[in-house]
């Protein structure tokens, strides 16, 4: 009996380790260590961009900036957004309705319990915000909703 239960929990140990379970570490082209990123960012970009943290709906300034331009990543100047995809969510965050392609990865993050598509400068790995299946229907129907200060915008010209 005791051979059969240490079995059990064996094979149960051994279920729970799968590989599907491991997190991939991603390298990527801007790679700095975390006092070189606290000695660039702001706190709240640090927090942001660095840690995956959220800012305060309707912190950023750039969530109500509809000017020509691009929104290039706080910390590795990587272009990002455009601004003719931006629009107004509603949510208290920067929203676009596509990326530039091959600029932004993607990751699932189960932070909250269920599993969300999470956002990252292909560049430097910073944390964006999340994308979401809730965007405008008459374009791409998705929502990229953006920590503003994980962003710089560039106007036009």
């Amino acid at each position: 009996m005791k051979k059969i239960l240490l079995l059990a929990v064996f094979g149960l140990f051994l279920s729970c380790n799968s590989s599907a379970q491991e997190k991939k570490e991603e390298t990527f082209k801007v790679s700095k260590t975390k006092a070189e990123w606290k000695a660039q960012l702001s706190p709240e970009a640090f927090y942001v961009l660095r840690e995956a943290g959220t800012e305060r709906p309707f912190s950023s300034a750039l969530n109500k900036n509809y000017k020509k331009g691009t929104f290039y990543c706080a910390g590795c100047n990587t272009p990002l957004f455009k601004s003719e995809h931006k629009f107004d969510s509603g949510t208290g965050w920067p929203s676009f309705d596509r990326e530039i392609e091959g600029n932004v990865s993607f990751s699932t993050d189960y932070d909250l319990g269920y599993a969300r598509t999470e956002e990252h400068c292909a560049t430097c790995g910073g944390h964006l915000g999340h994308v979401f299946n809730d965007g405008p229907r008459k374009t791409t129907g998705k929502r990229h909703c953006i920590n503003g200060v994980a962003l710089k915008f560039v106007p036009e010209n």
